[in-house]
């Protein structure tokens, strides 16, 4: 009981930690390829999963771990993700987002978390959980991209480390501008860990590594997976709820670490401090934390557990999942930011012309 709350907080930790510190947002980076027409953090992403997905064949081929693939229900996810993708842009960030900005004193991020947590216990184990086995029970497909297309799995990890490789390249390849740099408030390690500005694909290697971590760390607990947010979340809730203390998986504290990590990180580098948001982003993060709630669940996962990590495994589910997150977040990032946008430009030159 005790490797599994200390390696479950220790990992989690880290997890939260690495993303608070460098800032990496997987709402902002699918919201950014559509608004900003940047590509950057969909790259970083590549990054993390290709370097899962090579731990993970090294340990698969060692017999250390062993994948395992269920069938999914094909509408349910589209419909999901879809779903899930409007909710986190309302939210302004995505599961572990919302945990990682909780650390961080956004009052904002706690109410999306709470409605987050309350919706995906009432989709997984409540009153809409008949909705959610009606959703699971059609266009039911197995989930195994190497056993439908007879292509191995090792053969799939080259294709995709070839398609990351040349993106980061071509990435890197591109200008860079002049930054201002500030005089910095801390020096030595202080600065190295508190202060110091990191490249997104920096911080998508260690998120890769913490996400490979994590499988083996998980499975000797008896968890036979890597990273995930949404069933911990809502076990989590419902613990809280009844006290069954069967629902204390390595998940539950996974989940609490991040929390943890964030708050060490946000109050190492100065940057705590509770925020009350105004009465449209109190709306907003509730509404937002139901869809990402409601859409996971449906989905089978979130950002996290399908879009970095069952795309890893190479599981159908995963990467049907990550197209129609980002499809979502794309809808939702039109009406909430280039839509307004577009509309005051238009006064601007009705103003200008008059």
């Amino acid at each position: 009981m005790w490797w599994l709350i200390i390696s479950g907080l220790v990992v989690g930790g880290m997890l939260g930690f690495v993303m608070q510190r460098t800032r990496f947002c997987l709402t902002g980076g699918f919201r950014d390829i559509y608004v900003q027409k940047s590509n950057k953090m969909f790259y970083a992403l590549l990054i993390a999963i290709t370097i899962q997905g090579i731990g993970l064949w090294i340990l698969t081929t060692l017999n250390v771990i062993q994948l395992s693939y269920d069938t999914f229900s094909v509408v349910g996810t589209i419909i999901g993700s879809f779903v899930f993708g409007i909710g986190i842009i309302l939210a302004g960030g995505c599961a572990t987002g919302t945990w990682y900005r909780a650390g961080e004193g956004l009052i904002g991020s706690w109410i999306a978390l709470g409605m987050y947590a309350l919706f995906a216990a009432m989709t997984k184990a409540g009153v809409l959980k008949p909705f959610l086995d009606k959703m699971n029970s059609v266009t039911v497909v197995n989930s195994d991209v190497s056993k439908a297309t007879g292509i191995p799995y090792w053969l799939l990890l080259l294709v995709l480390a070839g398609i990351t490789f040349y993106f980061v390249r071509k990435e890197l390849k591109k200008p860079k501008f002049a930054v201002p740099q500030l005089k910095p408030k801390f020096t030595g390690m202080r600065h190295v860990f508190f202060e110091k500005k990191y490249h997104p694909f920096m911080a998508a290697v260690a998120i890769g590594l913490i996400a490979f971590i994590a499988w083996p760390v998980s499975a000797s607990t008896g968890r036979n997976y890597g990273l995930g947010i949404t069933t911990p979340s809502s076990n989590l809730l419902q613990f809280l709820v009844n006290g069954d203390t069967k629902l204390l998986d390595w998940g539950v504290f996974l989940v609490l670490g991040i929390f943890i990590g964030s708050y060490i990180a946000a109050r190492g580098s100065r940057e705590f401090k509770w925020r009350l948001p105004d009465r449209i982003t109190i709306r907003n993060s509730a509404i937002g934390g139901a869809c990402m709630g409601i859409g996971a669940a449906l989905a089978g996962g979130c950002s996290i557990g399908n879009g970095l990590v069952a795309t890893a495994t190479m599981n159908a589910q995963g990467w049907l999942s990550l197209l129609f997150m980002i499809l979502g977040t794309w809808f939702m990032s039109y009406f909430l930011f280039v839509r307004p946008t577009q509309q005051a430009k238009k006064v601007s030159v009705k103003t200008q012309t008059a």
